[in-house]
């Protein structure tokens, strides 16, 4: 029986975009996901995202009946570990990818330009509620993102997808919508927790794993000290920036298997330590 990973996608890129690194994992694992996060009325985006963290509980509660795998980049990164910190008992280990921990003064200075409204400034936020939400055909929407720097980095199996999936048709004349609620991914961007810190006093009660972009902005301004004593320094970096699974799929698919052996060698240690 294959192990299970339940996969979490980035904030505005529906877990379809991610299939080219699922077809490379699933001869050893069964690869299962929600599709979108925050897009269920019941689990509203608030601050700390503590109904995403139970959109997340609801739906591994209600599919698995053992213990498995959290993975997940960047959004999918932080609610995989808050839900393996509520329900350690569901969680084999977690793997998180470009999710650098935030605590400490840097928690503090969050939480105040959260406050202040300065987040907005200093996050995708802004951008986010000027997103370009329709495209009149496939073709138009892949020129429109090839031709932006962020995407022009990325592999064409991972735009395709992200375009077939992230920006489905929408009208029968082949008009194409993006499928992930812009204010949606407004909210997510304006309330990152920021109270990991204190829940990580003690460890974690899994195994943690981190993968890493060489030329992250997010790790650059956010350091790596609270992860690398957080996930006993389990880091592998890998070529590319915050959304390196999109520009390297196939490395990051093999450095997750890496991540996933080192991660189950030491299973038991973990809760080991926490409890200590």
């Amino acid at each position: 029986m294959k192990d299970i990973i339940h996969f979490s996608h980035a904030n505005g890129f529906p877990a379809s975009t991610y299939r080219t690194i699922f077809a490379e994992l699933a001869d050893d694992y069964e690869l299962r996901y929600i599709e979108r996060i925050g897009h269920d009325r019941r689990y509203p985006v608030t601050r700390d995202w503590p109904h995403l963290v139970e959109q997340l509980l609801d739906d591994i509660g209600e599919r698995y009946e053992r213990p498995v795998w959290l993975v997940g980049h960047s959004l999918g990164g932080y609610l995989s570990l808050m839900a393996a910190l509520k329900k350690p008992q569901w969680v084999r280990g977690v793997v998180m990818l470009d999710s650098p921990i935030i605590a400490g003064w840097r928690s503090g200075a969050l939480r105040a330009s959260q406050w202040a409204g300065l987040d907005e400034r200093l996050s995708p936020a802004a951008a986010t509620r000027k997103r370009r939400t329709r495209w009149a055909s496939r073709d138009e929407a892949w020129r429109h993102f090839r031709e932006k720097p962020a995407f022009a980095r990325w592999d064409e199996r991972m735009l395709a997808d992200y375009i077939d999936y992230g920006i489905p048709p929408a009208a029968v004349d082949g008009e194409r919508a993006l499928a992930f609620d812009r204010q949606v991914e407004y909210l997510i961007y304006r309330t990152l927790p920021h109270t990991l810190g204190p829940r990580l006093s003690h460890g974690t009660p899994v195994p943690l794993g981190f993968l890493a972009g060489t030329h992250s902005r997010e790790v650059r301004q956010v350091g790596l000290d609270a992860t690398r004593r957080a996930a006993h320094g389990r880091i592998e970096w890998l070529e590319g920036s915050h959304l390196f699974p999109m520009e390297r799929p196939l490395e990051t698919a093999r450095a997750l298997q890496r991540m996933l052996n080192t991660l189950r060698a030491e299973e038991g240690g973990a809760v080991s330590a926490h409890c200590a």
